[in-house]
């Protein structure tokens, strides 16, 4: 099991871990932002991050996995594989579902996914903050009928303030501040809160 040194390691090494001013995808600022994306664009690191994930689960019984789109999808995916072939397999392993949002900007399972009420169904995302895609991918399985029996991330930034009402674990707990755009420090200081993106990681790479 990788330990947490090892784990932000990981995470610092290809500059996953950021600090300067930035607005999240939640609406609240932030002085760090944590990008997974920069660490699962590499196979080897999401496999390891996967097993690390999946291996915290091993004593539940897991028919598929669901991930919140776009930031779930990868170590969704790699926390499926990494899991042992379900009870009622088609030979291919633990499905990895995504849910998108529609046009109505809803949270839904489309593409021809589909649940069923016999499955166990573990929902994986790679960060929490205020755990809101995950919540709405836990509704998402509750209406199609199947069973959430847990709820996992890489790294869990909320101080311990959310309750998904299932098990929960994360590989990093690693817990930053934020806040709500009118009470945020870092603006009463006069800067300016950046969306991370695409646009941000050019301008410091």
């Amino acid at each position: 099991m990788l330990k947490r040194e090892e784990l932000l390691r990981i995470f610092e090494s290809v500059g996953a871990i950021r600090h300067g001013h930035f607005e999240l995808s939640s609406g609240l600022h932030s002085g760090t932002y944590v990008q997974c994306a920069l660490v699962l664009q590499y196979p080897r690191f999401a496999e390891k991050l996967g097993q690390a994930l999946a291996a915290l689960f091993s004593d539940a019984r897991i028919d598929a996995v669901v991930s919140p789109a776009i930031g779930g999808l990868i170590i969704g995916q790699e926390v499926a594989r990494a899991l042992p072939e379900p009870r009622l397999s088609s030979g291919g392993g633990v499905p990895a579902v995504f849910v998108e949002r529609d046009a109505s900007g809803m949270m839904t399972l489309r593409r021809g996914f589909s649940l069923n009420p016999e499955q166990h169904v573990l929902v994986v995302e790679d960060v929490w903050t205020t755990g809101g895609s995950t919540q709405e991918a836990i509704r998402v399985v509750e209406e199609a009928g199947a069973r959430v029996v847990a709820a996992g991330a890489l790294i869990d930034r909320s101080g311990g303030k959310i309750d998904f009402e299932v098990e929960t674990q994360s590989l990093i707990q690693l817990p930053i501040a934020s806040y709500e755009p009118e009470d945020c420090p870092l603006c009463r200081q006069g800067s300016m809160a950046i969306k991370p993106g695409s646009r941000y990681v050019r301008s410091v790479s």
